[in-house]
């Protein structure tokens, strides 16, 4: 096949011709390409779909004797076979010309104007999308008329590997395509830039692909109007697996907004422990430390060893991401002390964890004002807060990162790292 590098809009309305001794018949006009795994890196085109008198028909690729430099399609025999159903194969002109996909290394939704195909590793392949107005000019059939413009515009391809559709098509297969790493590996923050950017529809699909705690990291970062629409769109199932995994502060905050009735259908399908403590947190003004508090937290009891809570810290740390400091408590859980991972890393491995906390505790209550927990953390240097009720039961902790949220404008807001990340619904009990 001479064929080596060109795009779809230059071969499609091209005459289908077979070659019987030495006369040529034309048997159709190319409408379209076929490809039946789309999510591969880079799609193999398995057949070529032709108008015929007898309707669409399709030829396979290994049919195609020849691609001749006007595009013209020499097959070796009639195509015959019928075309399937769109929700069965995924066709390059009819599913993805002038449908939005997501740039994954530009971080943004373009629309394709064209695609690319080339020759490589003995067959045709998808290798990029043009969004740019030389594909839209290709298709208009400028290339023809004045081929010497269409040279003269830069071209914007995006190589098919960081390309993401967002279409209707086959859900599974583009959903795979989506998890294996492309949407998947995108920055949370990035990843809802995107999101915003969509359909209510595509913007739930998209965090429908995901597994249940990426989803949960791309939900925290969007606007509360968007957490609603998205979690319209997912179903009261699946939304309610990805709240549970979103840290406790932004979930109470996500459920708090939506309708008494639509948060009952979702705290009903949760774990009944993770539903009641959800439950309270949506009593708090959200503008106060029991509004923005996390009740995810490492505790020890007073009376463990240090090479012992070392010990458990290890099993545990693959669940736990915030484990900065650790919190001593007793059996009522009211608040002893506190101390530093550093603290407990230079200790003695032998000494009791009431020997080297820090009882000189600094903490707030629940209807401490977000402005006062902003200070007090700053105040002290602290990377997290502990809140307490008024016997000292410790209830939660304000991260500095909740903090630095409360005050700072809600553009910038979502846009900062996390400290805290989707473990375990309850406080981790270290000893």
């Amino acid at each position: 096949m001479a064929f080596h590098d060109g795009f779809v809009s230059q071969l499609v309305g091209r005459t289908a011709v077979i070659d019987r001794d030495g006369a040529r018949t034309s048997v159709g006009r190319v409408i379209d390409f076929v490809v039946e795994h789309p999510e591969d890196t880079f799609p193999r085109v398995d057949a070529v779909a032709v108008k015929t008198r007898d309707g669409r028909k399709l030829a396979p690729i290994a049919d195609v004797i020849e691609i001749e430099d006007d595009g013209t399609l020499l097959l070796s025999a009639p195509p015959t076979i019928d075309a399937p159903p769109d929700d069965e194969t995924l066709y390059l002109v009819e599913d993805l010309f002038d449908k939005q996909i997501v740039d994954v290394d530009g971080r943004k939704v373009v629309r394709i104007n064209d695609l690319e195909l080339a020759r490589t590793t003995g067959a045709i392949r998808v290798v990029a999308a043009d969004i740019g107005v030389g594909g839209l000019l290709r298709r208009l059939g400028a290339g023809r008329l004045a081929p010497g413009l269409v040279a003269r515009i830069p071209r914007m391809l995006i190589a098919w590997d960081n390309v993401a559709p967002l279409h209707d098509l086959n859900p599974l297969r583009i959903q795979l395509s989506v998890s294996q790493g492309r949407l998947a590996r995108m920055r949370p923050s990035d990843l809802a830039d995107i999101i915003g950017e969509l359909s209510a529809q595509d913007a739930a699909r998209v965090v429908g692909s995901l597994d249940d705690e990426r989803a949960a990291d791309a939900l925290e970062h969007l606007d509360p109007e968007r957490q609603r629409a998205v979690i319209d769109d997912l179903g009261t199932e699946r939304a309610a697996d990805i709240i549970e995994e979103m840290d406790s502060d932004d979930a109470a905050d996500l459920l708090g907004d939506l309708s008494a009735d639509k948060q009952q259908e979702l705290l009903a399908e949760m774990d009944p422990q993770t539903a009641e403590e959800l439950r309270e947190l949506t009593t708090y003004d959200e503008d106060t430390a029991g509004g923005l508090m996390t009740t995810e937290f490492v505790w020890i009891y007073p009376h463990r060893t240090v090479e012992a809570t070392i010990q458990k810290i290890r099993q545990i740390a693959p669940e736990t991401e915030f484990i900065y400091y650790l919190y001593v408590i007793d059996q009522a859980k009211k608040l002893l002390g506190v101390l530093s991972l550093r603290t407990l890393l230079l200790a003695d491995p032998s000494a009791a964890i009431h020997s080297v906390m820090e009882s000189d505790l600094v903490s707030v209550s629940t209807d401490t004002s977000s402005e006062d927990v902003a200070s007090t953390i700053a105040r002290y240097d602290l990377l997290a807060c502990p809140v307490l009720s008024p016997t000292g039961k410790m209830l939660g902790l304000v991260t500095v990162d909740d903090a630095i949220d409360a005050i700072l404008p809600e553009r910038l807001k979502r846009k900062l790292p996390r400290f805290t990340r989707h473990h375990q619904r309850n406080a981790e009990k270290v000893g």
